[in-house]
């Protein structure tokens, strides 16, 4: 099975760097608090770790 990834937006990206706030874009936030469920690749890791500040990660069994 594939790991997925739960992701909560914690802080929001407002204020921040643009290319933080697309970051947050491309993920599917759109509202602070939101949770969006991805696949555990390493792209989408590679989008957490940019913005690791405003979220928070939990892995997800499916």
């Amino acid at each position: 099975m594939a790991k997925k990834l739960a992701i909560r937006l914690v802080h929001s990206p407002n204020g921040r760097q643009p290319v933080q706030r697309k970051t947050a874009a491309a993920l599917g936030f759109r509202k602070l608090y939101q949770t969006v469920v991805r696949e555990d690749t390493p792209v989408i890791r590679g989008m957490v770790n940019r913005i690791r500040h405003l979220v928070e990660v939990t892995e997800v069994e499916e």
